[in-house]
Order: C-alpha cells, then structure tokens, then sequence
C-alpha cells in the first residue's frame, strides 16, 4: 500500500479553498499511486474555527466538502479532518471526527477522544469525546485513525486523561496508525512531537503517519513537519517545515525502518521562517499587500521591519522615521541606514512640532507639575496617530514592533508604541530579538551593527536607558521566563538565586499590566506559552499584585 500525506496551508472558513487544495491533492497523489491520502484535523474549516462552529451553515458547509471530497476518491482513499454533527441529544452538538472515504461514500468516521482544553485549545467548548473505537479495513490492512491529541496521553508523569484510544484499538491488531493533527508551532514543538510519536510506536509496534497543518492562522503558526515513524522507534522522514508539501510512501519500506531522517532545528532559524510566514498568512489571508511601522532606529523595530520585508517585499513596506528632540544623531541615521540596505520606501516625520502643540494645548493644566510620564507617552502617542493616519489614507496595515520584555512588565504606550495590527515580535523576549538579529547578520550585515550594540532606549527624555527602569535583560528575560512559561511561584524563582526584592517587583508589574495586553494587537505565537488566546489572567486579580 501506498499513503500519501498532504500537509497543507489551509485558511479558516474558506470552504473553496480549502476543499481545492484538497481536491488537486488527491489528484497529484493518485498520479504517483498513492492508494490513500490523509489530510490534517478538522482540514475542511480550517483550524482553529473556534465559535463558527456555533453556526449550524457553517457545519453544513463542511459537510458539503466532504462529499465533494468522497465523490474525488475514486480509485484512492481519503482521510480527512471535519467537524461532524452529533446525532444525539446528550451532550456537545458536535465531534472532531476523522472520516474515511472511498468511492463516493463515507466508509468510517472516528470521533476524536481526547479534547485539550489548555493554552490555545479550547475544544470542549465544542466537542464531544468519542465513546468507541474501531479499527477501518482497506486493501487487507487494518488502520487505527486517531485525530491530534488522541496519541498524546502517553509517557507522562502527569497524564491530563484517564483513557488513551491507541490502548482500545491496539486490540483489534491495526498494522498502523493514522493521526490528523494540527500541532501549533512552537520553538519546542518539533522535538516535542517527535517524541510522542517515537512513543507510540514503540509502544504499540507498529508504524504511523502524522500529518500536521502548515501556515498560519492569525497568531497560531502550524510549522508541518509532518512525520512517518516506523515501528523500530526512528522517523522513518519528516516534512519541511513552514510549506505545503506532499509524499507518498510505501507502507512496507516505513514498517521496515532502519532510517532516520528529521529536519535542522537551530531554534533562531524556526523562529525566523515561523515569524515570516506568520506575517505573510496573514496579510494574503486578509488581503492585505502592504505594511507600515515606526523606525525608530532601535533594534525591536530594526527587527521588524527585516522580517516584514522577507514576508512581503520591499516595496510593500512602508517605513517611518519620527525623531524627537530626544532623538539621537545615530538614531536617524542608523535607521536610514536599515531602509537603504533593505531597499524599502521611508519617510521622515519630526515629530517636536506635534508634541510642542500639545503641550501647548495642556499647558493651563500641567501648569506647576514637573515633566513626566504624561509627557513621555505623549511623544508615542503622536507617532502612533502619525502611523494610524499613514495607514488609513493609504491602505497600510501597521505592525507591532513591542517585544516580550516590554509587554510583560507594561514597558510601552497604549494608544503609542503599542498599536498595530499584529504584533510580530511580542512573544520574543528582548534578548531573543538580539539573538535573532545576529541571526539575520550571520553572512552580512543587513541590521547595521550599531542598532544591535547601543544601548537600548526609549528616548523620550535626555539620555534614557531603558536600564533606567528595568533591570538588565538578561536578569529580566530569566525572571519573566520562569514566571510566565514554566508558572514558577515567587519564592522558587527567589531560590535559583534571584534577589527577592527585584523578583517580587518584576512579578507585580507582570500582573498589573494585563489591562495593557487585553488592548494589544495579536501576538505571533513562538514560545510555549505567548500573551494572549493561550494566556488568560484577570485584569483585577489581586495575586502578586
């Protein structure tokens, strides 16, 4: 038997679409004789489709273009991903299914089992767990099909469910497994999904094909990476990551084994690609062609304004430079510097007889108080209406140059620094953006070499650092670590040898922030655990604060 995997860039409720890319799939793996070819989970709609699935239109649609799918799988079988509708009162309105089609009709459907309600996962709101189990038969094999999660419960110290499927339909003597996944891109999640996939297959002994989601769906990135395991625990090939692509493979050369054959993992390199593609899904998938962001001749916005070029084009990027009277000689040169290297259009827009108005403006009422953050955050307030008018005019969508650091501890503007319409670099914390500017440098020098080794700065005021109000990034970016990815308390981050006084005052500013966050753009998600859909805390929470 011959079993292609399609790992595709879908997009959330483009039935069409999705069901075209689909249908030319079908017919590529057919022309190299493929006898079965499996898509991703809940391929149909796209993931995650979230509350559309609360629309009873849009779980017909689906069910439109699994037909239209079943009626294309002649001569060749078809897994697919679909949300299917539960046909008994008790319970969700709907399963998670994976439905097996051959010759016009549904020859199987196997509901998903184990429905993740943790980070970004969200799936019991909608789902009902499956109940039973049940190995399809095709061309004299017999397939076990799980969907996503279902081969996850395995190995752990701490499992989150009491039940995994692959122990009921090991019973009935599968010769492999079959899994629909959309596993959601983090730096970790390669090494972490290889991983269980060995798992399983050493447990159960026998090979499997893993087919995952590529592109991005707003701030979820699905890398792909799609596996074939053999049954003696090696990755019999895994698929590139960040692109569409499909391969047939011969059952019996998998179950074999003997190969191992993965993808490079340099953790700056995937964040690179998963953050130009992320921003170029998301453009394409909006219809949107062109950017705009402030260039402040800092390295955050050096940064995006690197990968927005990568993902959209130079002439597509539009960028703005607003010096103040605070502004550094270097700083507009240095970011002069950029835009010629980068060969993108840039403006120049002093930004002093703007504030000077204002402050003309306010003057009866900030008469007799000392400058401040009022006037500090009226500087980012004029760029960020300069911004927003550039965008509006002519059709730009602004991007979010804030990083992880300052998000976390509330280190920007609201209605400032912090607009946009998509955050690129809020889930790198700022000695990651140093590192993936190196990165980016490693064989010329694109981000001019000033920008990555001054010292970082607000500048609005007279010689500020932003040292001047956060402690060092490096102690920073650890203390932020701990607390945000790994949920360490206060007093375990005090005992590796954290001074108490700093970890106490970085944890509350964490937790009084998240008013500013709730307001923010969304975050292009690379860690395990990003602000945002997969972080959900109270704005009046009282805890460390």
């Amino acid at each position: 038997m011959k079993i292609a995997i399609a790992q595709l860039n879908l997009h959330i409720g483009n039935f069409e679409g999705n069901t075209q890319k689909m249908l030319t799939a079908i017919g590529q793996a057919k022309a190299q004789g493929a006898d079965l070819i499996c898509f991703s989970e809940l391929a149909t709609v796209g993931y995650p489709p979230r509350d559309f699935l609360e629309f009873e239109d849009f779980v017909e649609m689906a069910q439109e273009s699994v037909q239209r799918l079943a009626d294309a799988a002649r001569g060749i079988a078809v897994v697919v991903g679909t949300p299917v509708p539960n046909p008994r009162v008790e319970g969700k309105d709907l399963y998670n299914a994976a439905c097996f089609l051959h010759e016009g009709q549904i020859l199987h459907t196997q509901h998903k089992t184990l429905l993740p309600t943790y980070d970004i996962f969200d799936e019991y709101r909608y789902f009902e767990p499956a109940s039973s189990w049940q190995v399809v038969e095709y061309q004299g094999k017999k397939i076990a099909l799980t969907v996503c999660e279902d081969i996850w419960n395995i190995g752990n110290e701490n499992p989150l469910y009491t039940i995994s499927p692959m122990d009921e339909l090991i019973r009935q003597a599968p010769d492999f497994i079959l899994n629909l996944s959309a596993s959601p891109f983090s730096y970790t999640q390669a090494d972490a999904r290889t991983k269980v996939v060995r798992a399983n297959v050493e447990r159960y002994g026998i090979p499997m094909f893993y087919v995952n989601h590529c592109g991005a769906q707003t701030e979820i990135l699905f890398d792909g990476g799609s596996l074939a395991a053999s049954a003696d625990g090696k990755i019999f090939d895994e698929l590139p990551y960040f692109e569409e692509a499909l391969r047939v493979y011969d059952l019996d050369e998998v179950a074999a084994g003997g190969r191992e054959r993965l993808q490079p993992r340099d953790k700056m390199r995937l964040i690179h690609d998963a953050l130009v593609m992320g921003i170029r899904d998301y453009f394409k998938k909006l219809g949107f062609k062109r950017a705009i962001l402030g260039l402040s001749g800092g390295i955050d916005s050096a940064l995006v304004a690197v990968l927005a070029v990568r993902a959209l084009g130079a002439k597509n990027v539009r960028l703005v430079l607003m010096p103040s009277q605070y502004s550094s000689g270097h700083s507009v040169t240095d970011a002069r510097k950029l835009a010629e290297n980068l060969g993108a259009p840039y403006d120049l827009i002093p930004i002093e007889p703007i504030y000077q108005s204002f402050m003309e403006a306010l003057k009866p009422h900030f008469w007799a108080t000392e400058f401040n953050i009022a006037e500090e955050n009226l500087q980012s307030r004029s760029r960020g209406n300069l911004l927003m008018a550039l965008s509006n005019k002519f059709g730009h969508i602004l991007l979010n140059t804030s990083n992880k650091s300052e998000v976390a501890v509330g280190y920007g503007t609201l209605y400032g620094d912090m607009c946009g319409g998509l955050s690129v670099i809020g889930d790198l914390y700022k000695t990651e953006v140093f590192e993936l500017c190196r990165y980016i440098n490693r064989d010329e020098e694109v981000i001019p070499d000033n920008i990555i080794t001054k010292p970082p700065s607000a500048e609005l005021k007279p010689g500020q650092k932003d040292t001047d109000s956060l402690p060092e990034y490096e102690d920073l970016d650890e203390i932020l670590f701990q607390y945000i990815e790994r949920r360490l308390s206060p007093q375990d981050i005090i005992e590796r040898g954290y001074d108490e006084q700093l970890v106490r005052r970085v944890l509350r500013l964490v937790n009084i922030n998240e008013f500013k966050r709730h307001q923010m753009a969304p975050v292009l998600r690379v860690s395990e655990k990003a602000f945002g859909m997969g972080r959900r805390m109270p704005i009046v929470g009282k805890y460390l604060a």
